[in-house]
């Protein structure tokens, strides 16, 4: 009688504001047991799940599979907490490593020289066995070794993903200010796409720039999981590495993607910048989806939805501007965006929605429509808004009334 896969605690980092969502998408791959912290999700699973969440997860940062918690107030403490571990069982004597540290609400506070207690500890245990010594390597290590200090307890996990999910590969150049690619995912599925691509709807973003919503949302619609196009993850090279489930789950993505490619509903984006649309239009080649995504040069004024298409989802991520003298120069734009949603309007029953994602929700007063729903969530270190509409008469207001203030 064949043994049960071993199961592991793990934990999934993410953005703050996606926890929940991460719940329900680690639960969708097979999580049994899921819960929310600030920044990440607990979850418990085998290393079939871990693989899935490395490959398949849209929202997540890192997936760390933990190994201890060690007492940790003081150096002495967290070198032989870490050394409690038997790190042969993990990385071979000629091996490379890497260690991230952070540290809270404790006694050791500096990163750096805990980070190095930690390699010590490591090295140390390596030359003694062995008396050789792995080296310390930033580019593509074999095991990532992440710590987490918390009131003086020491979390000491491998980073599965080596580097973290958000990097999906298609994009070098982001133009000014991108979105990361995780978080426009989440947007994209707080405004409801996933089922407005199963539709048949259109996707469209007036001001794309570099592309990463529509990339994205084309990911989402033909079922590519955003892992695929990545060569390296922090469990390629660890001793414990299973490659024939590994080389399953990457046969299966292959097989999801190229049925799923064959059904994606228009997705169609415009800017004004040419460069922007440069860019945008090498993401989606590095993407493999050249020819599955319309992107052209257009100004926001210029903007009609795409004639013969079934309604679908507006989504824009506009400039939101951070003094005063910017916010107030930028109502005029939010106006016109306003006036454009406007435009789609409904001739039949079908109702587009739309998604404005701004760090000025003041700014969103000015285009004239009431959104039926709002969420909180942080583009890097700034505090935003997610206002979803839905575009019908009935929800346009007099903007002298509830104008630009």
């Amino acid at each position: 009688m064949s043994m049960p896969p071993k199961q592991y605690q793990l934990f999934a980092t993410t953005p703050k504001g996606l926890e929940l969502l991460l719940v329900d998408e680690l639960k969708a791959l097979g999580a049994t047991e899921a819960s929310e912290k600030l920044a990440g999700v607990n979850f418990t699973g085998d290393l079939t799940l871990a693989y899935k969440a490395c490959l398949w997860s849209r929202l997540a940062n890192r997936i760390l599979l933990k190994l201890r918690q060690v007492p940790a107030a003081t150096p002495e403490e967290l070198y032989e907490g870490v050394q409690s571990i038997a790190w042969d069982e993990h990385l071979h004597p000629e091996g490379t490593l890497t260690v991230n540290f952070v540290t809270s609400q404790s006694q050791i506070t500096h990163t750096l020289f805990g980070a190095q207690k930690v390699k010590d500890a490591i090295v140390d245990q390596f030359r003694d066995k062995y008396d050789v010594r792995p080296n310390v390597s930033q580019d593509q290590p074999d095991i990532n070794i992440n710590v987490y200090v918390n009131r003086d307890i020491a979390t000491i996990s491998l980073d599965l993903s080596g580097e973290s999910l958000h990097r999906r590969k298609y994009r070098l150049d982001g133009g000014s200010a991108p979105l990361k690619e995780n978080l426009a995912a989440a947007i994209l599925i707080r405004a409801g796409w996933p089922a407005i691509a199963k539709e048949g709807g259109l996707l469209t973003d007036p001001m794309c720039g570099s592309g990463t919503l529509l990339i994205e949302g084309a990911l989402m619609a033909a079922d590519i999981a955003p892992g695929l196009s990545r060569e390296y993850f922090g469990f390629l090279n660890w001793k414990q590495h299973q490659p024939a489930i590994w080389e399953k789950l990457k046969e299966e993505a292959v097989k999801r993607r190229d049925n799923g490619i064959l059904s994606l509903p228009p997705i169609v984006g415009f800017d004004e910048d040419s460069d922007a649309i440069k860019n945008a239009f090498e993401n989606i080649e590095r993407a493999g989806l050249l020819g599955k995504i319309h992107v052209e040069r257009r100004e926001l004024a210029d903007f009609v939805s795409k004639a013969n298409s079934l309604p679908g989802l507006l989504i824009v991520n506009p400039p939101y501007g951070e003094r005063l003298g910017e916010i107030e120069d930028l109502g005029p734009l939010y106006t016109l965006l306003g006036d454009k949603l406007k435009t789609l309007a409904p001739e039949g029953e079908r109702v587009w929605k739309a998604a404005v994602f701004t760090g000025n929700p003041e700014l969103g007063k000015v285009m004239g429509i009431r959104a039926k729903k709002f969420y909180a969530l942080y583009n890097g270190a700034i505090p935003c808004k997610l206002l979803l509409f839905d575009i019908s008469p009935e929800k346009f207001i007099d903007r002298n009334r509830e104008g630009f203030r």
